[in-house]
């Protein structure tokens, strides 16, 4: 499984694994009790989480900043259910982060969902293309525009 499937869905709670989108939804897997079912787009909305940003004092960071200071900081979470030790647990393992910004129960779900990700073993990091990919582009070549072709002469049918 792999850290860009995972979706986080408005209305439901845990983390979900992405398997297939639809026009009108899309089929998820949860991570807590493996059952997969269909959820509607029209109801939910579906949050990447490669695509979540958390507020800083300086600029965003992405919340695999944020997983990965967790993973450094080591230890045992907090209990998802205290507000203030979750608080207190923040302000040592990623002190920049804008608590005035951030909410309590923000910070509750980055702890629900670190062990979420820790209980299923999955590496936490962003997908990106390589940079050797990026190099070996090949280079545009301008190519000089085909002439075009003259105009084919017709012969015009003389009225009898």
């Amino acid at each position: 499984m792999e850290y860009s499937k995972l979706v986080a869905v408005t209305g439901l709670p845990g983390l979900y694994e992405l398997l297939n989108s639809k026009t009108d939804g899309a089929i998820v897997r949860s991570l807590d009790d493996q059952t997969t079912k269909f959820v509607s787009s029209r109801v939910h909305n579906f949050s990447h989480l490669e695509s979540i940003e958390v507020y800083t004092t300086g600029e965003n960071v992405n919340l695999v900043e944020v997983f990965n200071a967790m993973t450094k900081a080591g230890g045992s979470l907090p209990d998802d259910k205290d507000g203030a030790a979750v608080k207190k647990y923040f302000e040592k393992t990623y002190p920049d982060m804008d608590f005035e910004r951030v909410y309590a129960s923000d910070m509750k779900k980055m702890v629900k969902w670190f062990a979420v990700l820790q209980k299923n073993e999955i590496e936490i990091k962003l997908s990106e293309v390589p940079e050797e990919e990026q190099e070996e582009a090949a280079p545009v070549v301008e190519e000089k525009p085909a002439e075009p072709a003259p105009a084919k002469k017709t012969r015009k049918k003389k009225a009898e």
